[in-house]
């Protein structure tokens, strides 16, 4: 913890959609925040403004996932603000829907380097720097299992996140630090609704037992409980928090 007490979180991708939520969230439950953004600056201080407002403690700082620099600026900066750092949530990622025919290399290399290295990146930091009785969490989705046509770049690097969450589990857990992975279903975000029409979306809908699209509260609400103490018996799992889809 801070030296106040206080325990640190460092959320990718934090500056909008379930990212900004789980910022949210979590400074409600009384944990400092880092938030980062790759290129929304303005909505970062948006989120930074609402936790301060609020009472909460937080900083925006901006890396992008896919470099190899990213995650040591973000720890450095946590280290800088806080004192060091408690949390991880492994959020920032990317969907670019192609079939995998279609899927040119560049496309593919930008999903393996946000999606997966981001976060294998984000778990060896965490490795070296974070703090006995951490929680990282990382990001999955449903469509692993689902495996739809076009989400085959998407889906590979979701498959090979969860098999470094197990792996890390084995690794830190001797050090209290829980490694687990969420794994959303379809998320009402700009992310998951750019491009699609109305009834694409009212089917997919269809194929959700609670007949809704899960909102970024939903999902905030299941990393607030990985991050708390009420989850700190649940380790290397991958919790598929999708309204029952599969």
């Amino acid at each position: 913890m801070s030296t106040n007490g206080q325990r640190v979180a460092i959320v990718t991708g934090a500056s909008k959609g379930i990212g900004r939520a789980i910022a949210l969230r979590l400074a409600k439950d009384g944990i400092a925040v880092v938030v980062n953004y790759a290129s929304s600056r303005g909505a970062a201080d948006e989120a930074v403004a609402e936790i301060e407002a609020a009472g909460g403690r937080a900083i925006a700082v901006q890396a992008d996932i896919g470099g190899p620099a990213a995650m040591t600026d973000l720890f450095d900066a946590a280290e800088r603000a806080f004192g060091g750092i408690d949390i991880l949530v492994n959020n920032a990622g990317i969907m670019k829907l192609a079939p995998l025919s279609e899927t040119d290399d560049a496309a593919f290399e930008r999903h393996m380097a946000i999606n997966l290295a981001g976060t294998f990146r984000g778990i060896r930091e965490a490795g070296r720097r974070m703090r006995d009785g951490g929680r990282i969490i990382n990001f999955s989705s449903s469509v692993v299992g689902v495996y739809g046509p076009a989400y085959g770049a998407y889906a590979a690097s979701k498959a090979a996140v969860e098999a470094m969450t197990h792996v890390a589990s084995k690794e830190l857990g001797r050090r209290g630090i829980t490694v687990n992975a969420v794994a959303p279903g379809p998320v009402e975000t700009d992310m998951f609704m750019n491009g699609k029409s109305d009834e694409l979306v009212q089917r997919i809908v269809g194929t959700i037992p609670l007949a809704r699209l899960g909102q970024p509260d939903d999902i905030a609400s299941v990393v607030a409980f990985l991050a708390g103490p009420e989850g700190g018996w649940v380790n290397g799992q991958v919790l598929r928090a999708n309204g029952g889809m599969i």
